[in-house]
C-alpha cells in the first residue's frame, strides 16, 4: 500500500486512482489527517506502507522524523518545480527521492522499491535462477519465458519475494494488497489468491517456492 500525502485533494485523488488503475492499493490524506492517522495506526497497518509519497506543502521537510518515528517504509517528494536548493533541502531533512512532476505511478513504485533495497538488502528486481520476479509491472519469468499472471497474484509474489527474510501473515497481505480501510472485500480472499499462484509456480517449476504454514503465514523460500 501507498500513502499520498498533500492538501489539495484533487492530488491526492489524482494519484490513488493512478495507483489503482495499475493493481496498487493506496490511500490519500490531508497533511494534518496524517499525522492523526500515522499516530493511531497499528503496527500491521504500517507494515503493509511500501512507500509514502508527499506533495508540495510548506511543512514537509519535517514530516521524515515524524514518519521515521512510526515506519521504516521509503519516503518520496513530489516536486512542482525544478529546485536545486529545494532538493537538497529535502534530501537533507530525510526524503529517500524526489521526483519531478508529472511522474507516472509505476515510476514511483520502480523507485520505492529501488530505495527498499538500498536500506535492507532485499533482492534486486530480477534474481538469479529459473524464476525471476521484477517489480517494475512485468510479468515474472520461468526459464526466460513470460508467466502470465493476473495483477493480484503478481503482487503477492512481489511482496514475498521484497520480504523473503521473513514470513508474512495472510492479513499482512491483504493490507498490501488491497489496503487498511477495504471492508468490501474479506480477508480469506488471499487464500484463494495464493492457492492458484502457488499451484500455477509448481507446474511451471516443480516444487513449491512458497512455504505455507497454518496460522503463521507464508514465506518465498525460492
Amino acid at each position: 500500500m501507498y500513502v499520498i500525502v498533500d492538501h489539495r485533494e484533487i492530488v491526492a485523488d489524482s494519484y490513488v486512482s493512478g495507483f489503482s488503475r495499475e493493481g496498487f492499493s493506496s490511500l490519500g490524506l490531508g497533511d494534518d489527517e496524517f499525522k492523526e492517522w500515522l499516530e493511531s495506526a497499528s503496527e500491521g497497518d504500517l507494515d503493509a506502507v511500501e512507500g509514502f509519497l508527499l506533495g508540495d506543502f510548506d511543512t514537509r521537510p519535517t514530516y521524515p522524523e515524524i514518519i521515521r518515528n512510526h515506519c521504516s517504509a521509503p519516503i518520496i517528494a513530489l516536486s512542482d518545480v525544478k529546485s536545486l536548493t529545494q532538493t537538497l533541502e529535502l534530501f537533507t531533512a530525510g526524503i529517500d527521492d524526489v521526483v519531478r512532476k508529472p511522474v507516472h505511478v509505476r515510476e514511483i513504485v520502480a523507485r520505492s522499491d529501488a530505495v527498499r533495497r538500498r536500506m535492507s538488502g532485499a533482492p534486486k528486481p530480477a534474481a538469479p535462477g529459473r524464476l525471476q520476479v521484477f517489480f517494475d509491472g512485468r510479468d515474472p519469468e520461468v526459464d526466460g519465458e513470460p508467466l502470465l499472471l493476473p495483477r493480484r497474484e503478481r503482487h503477492i509474489l512481489e511482496y514475498l519475494v521484497k520480504n523473503s527474510r521473513r514470513r508474512v501473515t495472510k492479513a499482512q497481505i491483504f493490507n498490501t494488497i488491497y489496503g487498511i480501510f477495504n471492508d468490501d472485500v474479506d480477508e480469506s480472499v488471499v487464500e484463494g489468491h495464493m492457492s492458484k499462484l502457488r499451484k500455477k509456480l509448481r507446474l511451471k517449476l516443480g516444487h513449491d517456492v512458497i512455504d505455507a504454514k497454518r496460522y503463521l503465514g507464508y514465506q518465498f523460500v525460492g
